[in-house]
């Protein structure tokens, strides 16, 4: 994810033809005046299509980052955290979970929770729908918001100088939302934070760029088989188990169909018509249609699927069907197991015990316990969290 995918150059040339000689019969021939060509175009000095410049992107690293800080401040590790002591301590209350509870240096998982972590019992039975879209404004980590960050720079300023920052702002954010529902359709247990899946969505949206522009490119099985090779190894990655590569194929598979409905591109030839006639006073042939056909289908037809696939998704989750009921197999695209790992998730049990005001939790697969005043686990699901905080 840290390369970027648009590194093959696309050269585009213009050659106006001009005929700058008149032939009177029984004259012979002789030079008239023509009217004035407009100077050579090459892509170095001259930019075919509208640039624009990019702040959104940078906008959205900010925000990531701001976020995250906010959410370090809340979590406040030495006043919460109840076994270990916490990294980088001299950071104060910013400081981070001991890396037994979070190797990616972040935050506690209950904290990530109550900050809007995707939890699909919530989504379900609390009809929070909003942490579909909240999840992808937060990261586990240091390590996790730093890699997207950069990913995001890579790849999202490039897309946002060609094509603005509307269409590339709802690229993102969609495909977020569309990587968060598989996720949540397939996987049930824990929380599920980070904006791979709108990262994913971007190079989806690269695919579907270079198909649906096709005829506008050179290079264009270079740049395809960069871009493929990119988004494989990405998707091989997340095999491995702690991995949401249901959000990274949701993200992928949204933002592929929203590139044919957001970057498409007018046809050279009605650009290159629209150049040459606003730099000469003759009229060049113009082109009927802005787009070609097959572009227009594309975008009809990635519409409906797009739509479609979202909605239904969506019923499905508030309905609370579990994907992995309907399809045995799908576990696979998400975590392959071997034998230096498991895919299987660890059942967490806690015994407690209520000493005085107090209550003793202890987490029975690693017989950590702690001490808890009765009046702030009050409830039975913030017992829950207590024990998978232990048990992590």
């Amino acid at each position: 994810m840290g390369r970027d995918p648009s590194s093959a150059t696309v050269e585009v040339q213009i050659h106006p033809r001009c005929d700058t000689t008149t032939v009177h019969p029984g004259r012979g021939r002789r030079h008239s005046p023509s009217p004035p060509s407009p100077p050579a175009v090459h892509d170095r000095d001259f930019s075919l299509f509208k640039r624009w410049f990019p702040w959104l992107v940078p906008t959205f690293v900010v925000a990531n980052i701001v976020v995250f800080i906010v959410t370090m401040y809340i979590n406040d590790c030495p006043n919460h955290s109840f076994y270990g002591s916490c990294v980088a301590s001299f950071l104060g209350r910013f400081s981070f979970q001991p890396l037994k509870e979070n190797p990616l240096l972040g935050p506690s998982s209950s904290t990530l929770e109550k900050m809007g972590a995707l939890e699909v019992g919530k989504v379900i039975h609390g009809h929070q729908v909003w942490r579909l879209f909240s999840c992808i404004w937060l990261h586990g980590g240091v390590v996790h918001v730093l890699a997207n960050m950069l990913s995001l720079v890579f790849i999202g300023i490039r897309l946002e100088q060609e094509f603005g920052f509307v269409r590339i702002g709802f690229l993102y954010v969609i495909s977020g939302f569309g990587g968060s529902l598989l996720s949540a359709l397939f996987i049930r247990e824990g929380i599920s934070v980070g904006a791979s899946g709108a990262l994913f969505g971007l190079l989806g949206g690269m695919l579907s760029e270079l198909l649906i522009n096709w005829t506008i490119y050179a290079n264009k099985f270079a740049a395809l088989l960069t871009l493929i090779v990119i988004v494989v190894i990405n998707l091989a990655i997340g095999v491995l188990p702690h991995v949401d590569n249901f959000a990274h194929i949701g993200g992928f598979v949204s933002g592929f169909f929203l590139g044919f409905i957001f970057l498409i591109r007018p046809q050279f030839k009605w650009v290159s018509s629209r150049h040459r006639n606003s730099h000469s006073t003759a009229a060049a042939p113009s082109v009927k249609y802005k787009h070609k056909p097959y572009q227009y289908a594309l975008w009809v037809i990635s519409f409906i699927l797009l739509i479609a696939g979202l909605v239904t998704g969506l019923v499905l989750l508030l309905r609370g069907v579990n994907l992995n009921d309907r399809c045995s197999w799908c576990h696979y695209l998400s975590c392959v197991p071997t034998s230096k790992w498991s895919c299987k998730s660890q059942q967490l049990y806690c015994e407690s015990t209520q000493i005085r005001n107090q209550l003793n939790i202890t987490c029975l697969s690693n017989g950590r316990s702690h001490m808890f005043p009765l009046s702030d686990i009050s409830s039975l699901e913030a017992q829950q969290q207590l024990c998978s905080r232990l048990c992590s």
